[in-house]
């Protein structure tokens, strides 16, 4: 399936010289913001940051911190901000994190809670099988 958007390239990228196709079909190579977005993220969120809510015991505040840490490197595009930029870096993960102390807080769901240890086996299972490859 070839996508065909105005004044985008409509050749394939290349992967190990062969044609690579993601999950919504063949990469272009200079799409355009909005549908860069959708080819990249199909459905799936930064491996860095964890789902945080309906665990037992609740998220911790660190927990909640560093996913909003995550958060602001990954759209900001730094680790770490030169010193000019360190104020409002910080800000913007105290402003984030609070929102999202304040989401995990107000979100209301009928699931059982889940357990941390049970959902790391999981990962370590899903890790395994990714790379054995």
């Amino acid at each position: 399936m070839v996508v065909t958007v105005p004044g985008l390239h409509t050749r394939f990228a290349r992967a190990g010289g062969r044609r690579f196709r993601g999950p919504i079909g063949p990469v272009l190579r200079r799409p355009s913001a909005p549908f860069l977005a959708a080819a990249t993220y199909a459905g799936d969120m930064c491996r860095n940051i964890r789902p945080l809510h309906n665990f037992e015991p609740p998220a911790s505040s660190d927990e909640v911190s560093a996913a909003a840490l995550q958060y602001v490197r990954k759209v900001s595009g730094t680790v770490r901000p030169s010193q000019a930029n360190q104020e409002a870096f910080d800000r913007a993960v105290a402003t984030i994190a609070h929102a999202t102390q304040h989401l995990l807080d107000d979100l209301v769901t009928h699931a059982p809670k889940r357990d941390r240890e049970v959902e790391a086996a999981k990962a370590k299972a899903r890790a395994a099988t990714r790379y054995a490859r």
